[in-house]
Formats: structure tokens, C-alpha cells, sequence
């Protein structure tokens, strides 16, 4: 089955009839353009529209459904992947308008179905190079620059003519990683990779007084919020004492701007982990007030794929044939993704004067 009567679906049914790579053959079609049901593309006949699918499918002996729908709204893809998913058979997707501009609708671009495609919210774009003036030339540190989160802002921070780039990380093996990455790809980069904790005075004193960052994107903390609840201590050490310790080093060695990385569990904290956060945002607010240093903070939710993130392990049970747990039945979550993420805290660190709480619109729940 092809849902998708337009230009991508007429392509793609081409494709599959001439192609010697697959064996996929295109029975029928589906698309809402009430004008077009009992009509054919290519011999294929259209069938009906996606209230149909469930039915067609089972009518037709499916084996498997194409969706070609590349310059359709998130929304309207969501609503064709909920009605694919009642049939129970193997979906697969082109992903993005971008194929059809270069005439590139092929067998090879169809891909299976990834959990983003059902959360139904446009990708937030925001345009870096707008943005990004205030960190060229600037000698900016990362705490926890090997996490998912870090080492995007590494990756971003590099292809924007930063003066020198500090990752400042406790587990080697990420920094380990994001440092080759950034060696092979940007191979002028002035560098620098250190291993040392939030948690050690001295450390940070060290670093602070070496480098001189104009610009510090704390990242560094524990995040699992589980895990926090069974080791409280951990959890207020590493995030509150952490953030606590960078922030008064940077306010010392008179650091132009300290951007935290915060999460939307900060909001009345339920865990350990949010109100590790929470104080987290205080002391920032607190601490503009100290110095010359800009401080402000950015909040979001779920970060797709990010360490921590509730998705890969979802989908590791649903690989594994379930079940799939769920903290709680009411449980509401905001997801967005890591370059999403970054992005806005880049922007909050562009727009920040001082004190500011930053949020991301993040659409409709889940």
C-alpha cells in the first residue's frame, strides 16, 4: 500500500516497478483527495482515503505500507501513522520534502518509522548564524561536554568560529569520543579536553585560571531521575554543590556569560532530581546578582535520544516484546530533539540579560 497520491507516491510506485533492488509490489493507493478514489497512477488503483486503511489493508492482504507524503504538515502525518498503526503491518516513510526538490524519491530513502514521527510538533527552527555573533572569537567551556546534550553544543559551538573550545568532563570515555569527532571534523579547531569534576574546587580553580572562559554552558549533572532517588546525597552534590562551585569560579575570573542547562522536573519538583535543579536555578539568579557575569538558565523536557531520555529505553522494550513501562498512567511529557535543545540554549545565551529562566514552546504533550 502507498498512502500518498501525489508527486512522491507517483515516483516511488515508478521506482517500485522498474527497480530490480525490490520486490515490494504496489497493489493499491490511498489519499484523501475525495476526486481521486477509483482513479489509477502508474495501473495502481486508488482505493479511498485514510479513515480507509485499516480496512483496505485487510481487504487488499497488505504486507507492507509505503508512505509517501513528504510535503504533508507533522500533524497530518501523525494522524495517516495512527491509522497505519490499527493494521499492525510494518510501516516505512520517506522522510522529508527535501527528496522531492531533488527528484531524489527512491526505494532507498524509505525508512522505517521512528518514534519523532508520532509526536506531532514542527521541528523549532531557529537560524544559528543570526544568533550566533556573541560566541566568535570567545573562549568557551563545557562542563559535562561529552554527555548528549554537551557534546551537541560542541558540535554547534565548532562550526561557529569559536577562539577555543574546553570540554570539561568526569567520564573520559565520552570526552574521548566528542574530541576525536571534533579532531576529524574540524581539524583547525583550537581544542582542549580535560578531565575533572564540578565537584573539586580546586579542579575548576585551575581550569578558570588557565583558560579565562568568556562563556561557560553548564551541563554538567546527574539526570536519572530513579537513580537520583536512591542516591539523594549524589544528586545534591553533583548538580547544587557543582553548579555552586563552576558558578563562583566564573563569577571570580569575571566569565562575560553562564548559561545552565536546566529541565522542565525543576517546575514544583516531584524527585530529588528536579529539586536538585530547582536549587540549581536559584543559585544562578542568586549569583547575577554577585558579579559581572551574565547567568541564566534554559528549560526543557525530554531530549529524544538523548542520555536519560525515556525513548531508547522504550524502545527497547518494544524490541523486546514488551512491556513498555510507564512511570505513572497520568504522566504528561514535552519531547523535542538534542539539536532542538541546543539550539535554544544557544539562543538563551544570546538573549540573555541576566537572571532569565528561558522555556521552548514544546507544543502538545504527550
Amino acid at each position: 500500500m502507498i498512502v500518498g497520491g501525489g508527486q512522491a507516491g507517483t515516483l516511488l510506485i515508478k521506482e517500485l516497478k522498474s527497480s530490480d533492488k525490490s520486490k515490494a509490489e504496489p497493489v493499491c493507493i490511498i489519499d484523501d483527495d475525495g476526486a481521486k478514489i477509483g482513479k489509477y497512477i502508474n495501473g495502481v488503483p486508488i482505493k479511498g482515503n485514510c479513515r480507509d486503511i485499516p480496512q483496505v489493508a485487510d481487504s487488499m492482504a497488505i504486507d507492507e505500507i509505503y508512505i509517501a507524503m513528504p510535503a504533508a504538515s507533522v500533524a497530518d502525518r501523525k494522524r495517516v501513522l495512527e491509522a497505519c498503526q490499527k493494521t499492525g503491518i510494518q510501516m516505512k516513510i520517506l522522510p522529508g520534502i527535501y527528496q522531492l526538490a531533488n527528484g531524489d524519491v527512491s526505494v532507498t530513502r524509505l525508512r522505517n518509522v521512528r518514534i519523532e514521527d508520532l509526536l506531532g510538533r514542527e521541528p523549532v527552527q531557529v537560524s544559528l548564524d543570526e544568533i550566533m555573533d556573541y560566541v566568535q572569537g570567545k573562549v568557551v567551556l563545557v562542563t559535562g561536554g561529552g554527555g548528549s546534550i554537551g557534546s551537541e553544543l560542541c558540535r554547534q559551538l565548532a562550526s561557529h568560529g569559536v577562539k577555543q573550545l574546553i570540554i570539561f568532563d568526569m567520564y573520559e570515555n565520552n570526552a574521548y569520543d566528542i574530541q576525536q569527532e571534533l579532531i576529524r571534523n574540524y581539524p583547525y579547531l583550537d581544542l582542549v579536553v580535560l578531565i575533572g569534576s564540578v565537584r573539586n574546587t580546586n579542579r575548576l580553580d585551575s581550569v578558570f585560571r588557565t583558560y579565562h572562559p568568556d562563556i561557560v554552558y553548564h551541563a554538567a549533572a546527574h539526570k536519572h531521575v530513579p537513580l537520583m532517588e536512591e542516591s539523594p546525597n549524589e544528586s545534591i552534590k553533583n548538580n547544587v554543590v557543582g553548579t555552586y562551585k563552576t558558578a563562583k569560579a566564573a563569577i571570580k575570573y569575571r566569565t562575560e556569560r553562564f548559561i545552565l542547562i536546566s529541565t522542565d522536573k525543576a517546575v514544583n519538583p516531584t524527585n530529588i532530581m528536579g529539586a536538585s535543579k530547582r536549587i540549581c536555578e536559584m543559585i544562578i539568579q542568586m549569583c547575577n546578582q554577585k558579579g559581572s557575569t551574565i547567568f541564566a538558565a534554559v528549560r526543557f523536557g525530554n531530549v529524544l535520544g538523548s542520555n536519560g531520555s525515556v525513548i531508547p529505553l522504550f524502545k527497547k522494550q518494544i524490541e523486546e516484546g514488551g512491556p513498555v513501562t510507564v512511570t505513572h498512567k497520568d504522566i504528561i511529557r514535552y519531547f523535542m530533539t538534542i539539536p532542538e535543545a541546543v539550539s535554544l540554549v544557544l539562543q538563551a545565551g544570546a538573549y540573555a540579560k541576566g537572571g532569565e529562566i528561558f522555556i521552548l514552546n514544546m507544543g502538545e504533550p504527550v
